[in-house]
This record gives structure tokens, sequence and C-alpha cells, in this order.
């Protein structure tokens, strides 16, 4: 692997990924290799089977791969146990779901505490306060006790959104994170991840299979058949913030209505 610049806040050299099903030997990825700064908002596409999944569970600390390096704050993740990926994943990342992903009988507030719930950090009144602070930064501080049945889609997103900030990671991962939302809510959520990335400088990686949406990232990562098939800087990046100049977002990131 080259050496890092610094900035670097994950590393990919050579990633393989093989399944065995049955006899057959299946290679989800052959070799990928890419290098992530700091304060980058990177969009991952590709065709079905292109290896996206299988990318992100790797980039997640949720599996590991067959054979390559993956450096995640100069962390060297590639043969570490279930035990170690897990607290990693608690440390260093943030995760957002198409599904949201949120329990069903617990409120707002509860829901975002859950990562919490897995460090010795935070006593339960620090727990409710960031919490709290997390929701506000989405535009949920009023909504703080409904329960998800109570809420829309993109207010659940939003929910799931705050849950992925609390713990203060450098990085979060966002899995079609517009699949299950309309267009006008999708802009909503887009405006927020932009402000994470843009004010806070929060490190995003998206899997999406929407050309609209993948244009509010900085770049676009394209996978096909387990290989890197192309990697730009997006050109003309789609900037909520002009939505918002031109009216049509409250500071909240809220959609509205001509």
């Amino acid at each position: 692997m080259s050496e890092s610049n610094g900035k670097a806040l994950l590393e990919v050299e050579n990633l393989v990924k093989t399944y065995i099903m049955g006899e057959v030997k299946v290679r989800a990825l052959r070799g990928v290799s890419i290098t992530v700064e700091r304060g980058d908002f990177v969009a991952i596409m590709g065709p079905s089977g292109s290896g996206k999944s299988t990318f992100m569970n790797i980039l997640g600390c949720l599996d590991t791969p067959s054979s390559g390096i993956y450096l995640l704050d100069n962390i060297d993740v590639s043969k570490m146990t279930k035990d170690e990926l897990a607290g990693i994943r608690n440390l260093k990342i943030g995760f957002v779901f198409q599904g949201f992903n949120l329990l069903a009988r617990t409120t707002a507030i509860e829901n975002v505490e859950l990562p919490m719930l897995y460090s010795e950090k935070f006593d339960s009144l620090e727990r409710e306060k960031r919490a709290a602070k997390a929701l506000e930064s989405v535009g949920l501080g009023k909504r703080t006790h409904h329960v998800p049945s109570q809420m829309s889609g993109g207010e659940q997103q939003r929910v799931a959104i705050a849950r992925s900030l609390v713990n203060d990671p450098p990085l979060i991962l966002a899995d079609e994170p517009t699949g299950n939302l309309d267009t006008k809510t999708s802009i909503e959520i887009m405006n927020i991840f932009q402000k994470l990335n843009d004010e806070k400088g929060i490190t995003i990686l998206m899997v999406t299979h929407e050309p609209d949406i993948s244009s509010y990232a900085k770049r676009i990562i394209s996978l096909r058949d387990g290989k890197l098939l192309s990697d730009e800087k997006v050109v003309n990046r789609s900037i909520a913030e002009k939505i918002l100049s031109d009216g049509k977002l409250s500071e909240n990131g809220e959609f509205i209505e001509d």
C-alpha cells in the first residue's frame, strides 16, 4: 500500500472476497483498491451483483475480506475477530439504512441512545443529553418522545441519522438512505447529509442506485462484476443549500411547498 498522506480515513488495497457455495466459488470482490480522505463524501454505485453490498459490509466491519488490506483510521481491521470488529464499529462508524432499522416500540430519543449502551463512557443522563442534541441537529427536537409509528418515513430516517451521529464517529455509512422515500423527502435527507459533511467534516460513504442522489456527493465510485469500474469527482454537484437559498427548504432541512 502506498504511504498515507495523513488525511486518509479509509484505505483499501486489492480487496478480494470469495464466497464458497457448495462446490462453487463466487468472487464478489476482485481486487478493489480505493483511498477515502477525511471529509470526503463518496457515492458507491453499480448494478445488482456488482459487489456493492459486499464492499459496504467489509467497510462497515460487518464482514472480513478473503484477502487484501483495509485500514480504517490507520487501524488494520482486515483480520480482526468479530468482537474486535464490533468494538471498532461502535467507535468509528455510524450506520444509516434504507429501512431505518428503528425499534418499533421505542421512542426517538431511546432509539438514538442505543449505540451508547454498548459503551461505558456515558451514564444515563449523559446519554439522554447527547441523544437530545443529536435529534435537535436533524430538526427533531420536538419529536423526541414519539415512537416510529407516530412519525413519517422522513422523520424516521432523521432519527436513524441522529443515531448514527451520537457517538461522534468519523465515518457514516449510508445504504440506500433515500430508497424508501419520495422525492421531496429525499431532498430533505440529502440536505442533512450535505450539512454534516460540509459543516462538520464527517466522512460519508453512501450506496445508491439513483444518479440524482449520487450527485449530492463529491465523488462517485462505480463497481461492476466485483471490480472498480470508475472513480470520478462530481463536477455538477447537487447542492441542497441552493434549494434552501431559493426558499424551498427551511433552516432545519424541511421542504416548503410553493
